[in-house]
């Protein structure tokens, strides 16, 4: 098995990974957004950003 991030063999420790780097670079990727599953609807970003008038939002 190869590491996801270099392609070098896994290491037992960090796997799948080769080592603690990889692991922690996977993890910054995940933490800024840069591996997100895509929306079936176009306007689903926009949806949440307006709020809806019979439910206005409410400050906490």
């Amino acid at each position: 098995m190869s590491c996801p991030i270099c392609g070098e063999k896994t290491e037992r420790k960090y796997r799948p990974f080769c080592s603690k780097r990889c692991a922690d670079l996977d993890l910054a990727k995940w933490l800024n957004g840069s591996y997100a599953v895509p929306s079936a609807e176009q306007d689903d970003a926009e949806a949440r950003e307006i709020p809806d008038e019979e439910n206005p939002a409410r400050p906490h």
